[in-house]
């Protein structure tokens, strides 16, 4: 790179009142709850199936477990694995292992026992907190992981009176309750924490530069790495945040926490920055239960709904939606996947115009680096521009500046850029780059900047696709078929062909009720792209597979197609 301050277009698309610079404010993640529990104290934190907790109570069971932790023996540094969805448990466990000195270590619960081993043991954790739910999968790898604690809470946990009592007995009837053998190391979290009776936090310093989190990344790619981020890069996120959404009312906002707080996303844009702001939780434990969303908004009142792409579609194409008003929503930020334009101009119309703008993160970034103005100019098909204080260029494979319109790897920089994976140096270098004494965070997100600094990702550089020499981009594709009206979900893989090399395979799911077949969606594709971008098969599918945050896993998507082929040749 030749110029020794990259150039920042974006800034004169930034809304009024939006600053142009930003320095992180120094505060560590207890300060944000300790502050607001101070102003607002009787404000609702979190509002869960009828449970409220106010931000002082949080606050006061958050120094409860914190002091738990520390009479159990944990220390500053040490690990703390939570394996909870969004309950109230999640969130005062969280702080209150901050709160300790020790890493919160985000555990999905969505992992097989083998993932879960695999996480624990790299992590180093001694202490579980788990949901007696996915307890029979810690306890086939119990021996083998070096958990010495495991506090083992419920649903029923968080309940209010008669609800904690029903809830029991509805598992049982559903066939989902567990019965967890407590013994020394198996403890029950409510007794743990009721034996806490008024006790303060331990006396220990937590500086900015602490790790706080170790965000273990998708491992889509590989053995799953654990992204080192400290309380100043998740603070600052959080506060990068604040400041783009100009018009956010403190003490006021409700937020829809449907999106996990296990994702880093989640954990930014929905926990952290409502506990910023004096927000609202109003907790959704199971995003896939659209019912159970549409209730939450409707009864909540929910303000702010921070989400992915396939949990808006689900929305909009679910049968229940027409019941219920949704026109409390006036702000929602799209992450963790692109946000199709179909998607978004569907959501608008069924909430009366609540702003679904599309941004752009990454785990290693604590995750939001860019988003589209909230009220401002929102480009079509782009993540928008950096938040304040992020830096952004577009590279070739020499890390030179490409000219504006040209394609190139995302790099990014700024204080939310994590401190390195956990215990692997060689990993950290491959990602993190120094030039003109900055920090760069290396994507391996193939993306444009236009004129006026609006980023656009083109696709990940290893989901592209090459067939007979051209660069296909599978979200482009992805956008025709999503635009066809009978397809509800769809991916663009590439597949071996002896001819062109690679060549494309859809996989789509159909919205309930609705038929196409595979000619009607080639058909719909060619009207719409060159020929060597049109899709050469098309696979149906029920529903396309996701992570934990309802990411489509398009490189499964790609493995299982390669394989089927290479099953049909043999």
């Amino acid at each position: 790179m030749t110029q020794a301050t990259p150039p920042r277009p974006w800034l004169s698309s930034y809304e009024p009142g939006v600053p142009h610079t930003f320095t992180p404010s120094g505060l560590t993640l207890p300060d944000l709850l300790r502050r607001t529990a101070e102003k607002y104290p009787d404000r609702v934190a979190m509002s869960f199936i009828g449970a409220n907790t106010t931000y002082g109570q949080l606050y006061k069971d958050a120094q409860r477990f914190a002091a738990a932790l520390h009479k159990m023996g944990v220390r500053p540094g040490d690990r703390v694995s939570i394996m909870l969805p969004n309950t109230p448990q999640f969130v005062t466990s969280f702080y209150g292992t901050l709160l300790a000195g020790a890493v919160a270590v985000n555990t999905s619960p969505m992992y097989t026992p083998s993932e879960l081993e695999h996480q624990l043991k790299d992590s180093g954790s001694e202490t579980l907190v788990i949901l007696d739910t996915f307890y029979p999968r810690y306890e086939e790898i119990r021996a083998r992981v070096p958990v010495k604690r495991t506090l083992v809470t419920g649903v029923q946990d968080a309940l209010p009176f008669p609800k904690n009592l029903l809830y029991p007995v509805k598992a049982r009837r559903e066939g989902t309750w567990v019965k967890v053998p407590f013994d020394d190391r198996v403890l029950s979290y409510p007794k743990v924490l009721a034996s806490q009776v008024a006790a303060a936090a331990p006396s220990v310093t937590v500086r900015p530069d602490d790790v706080a989190l170790l965000q273990y990344t998708g491992g889509t790619t590989g053995v799953p790495k654990g992204a080192m981020l400290t309380h100043s890069n998740l603070v600052s996120n959080c506060e990068q945040a604040r400041m783009w959404m100009s018009d956010l009312r403190d003490g006021q906002e409700v937020t829809l926490a449907a999106i996990p707080f296990f994702h880093v996303y989640g954990m930014t844009v929905a926990m952290n920055l409502s506990v910023l702001t004096g927000a609202t939780l109003a907790l959704v434990p199971n995003p896939r239960d659209i019912k159970m969303v549409l209730s939450q908004i409707t009864s909540s009142g929910a303000t702010l709904f921070p989400g992915v792409p396939t949990l808006y579609n689900a929305i909009n194409n679910h049968p229940d939606t027409p019941k219920h008003n949704l026109t409390s929503i006036r702000a929602c930020i799209s992450g963790s996947a692109p946000l199709l334009l179909e998607t978004s101009r569907r959501f608008k119309e069924i909430t009366g115009g609540a702003n679904l703008v599309e941004g752009y993160g990454l785990t290693e970034a604590s995750p939001c680096t860019h988003t589209n103005p909230i009220f401002g100019e929102q480009r079509e098909g782009s993540i928008g521009v950096p938040f304040p204080g992020v830096d952004s260029i577009v590279v070739d494979d020499d890390g030179q500046l490409v000219a504006p319109g040209e394609v190139g790897e995302l790099w990014i920089a700024g204080p939310m850029i994590m401190k390195g994976y956990w215990q692997r140096p060689d990993e950290t270098a491959k990602t993190l780059r120094e030039a003109h004494g900055r920090t760069w965070l290396m994507t391996g997100d193939m993306a444009t900047m236009d004129p006026d600094g609006y980023f656009r990702i083109v696709d990940r550089k290893k989901d592209l696709i090459i067939a007979g020499g051209f660069n296909i981009y599978p979200r482009e594709v992805e956008e025709v078929l999503m635009s066809h009206p009978a397809v509800l979900e769809a991916a663009a893989v590439g597949v071996p062909d002896e001819y062109r090399g690679e060549s494309v395979h859809a996989v789509v799911a159909l919205k309930p009720g609705a038929t196409a077949s595979e000619t009607d969606i080639i058909a719909h594709c060619k009207g719409l792209l060159s020929n060597y971008k049109v899709p050469r098969s098309v696979e149906f599918r029920a529903e396309l597979p996701k992570t934990a945050a309802m990411k489509i896993l398009r490189r499964q998507l790609a493995q299982e197609a390669r394989d089927s082929q290479k099953a049909k040749s043999a």
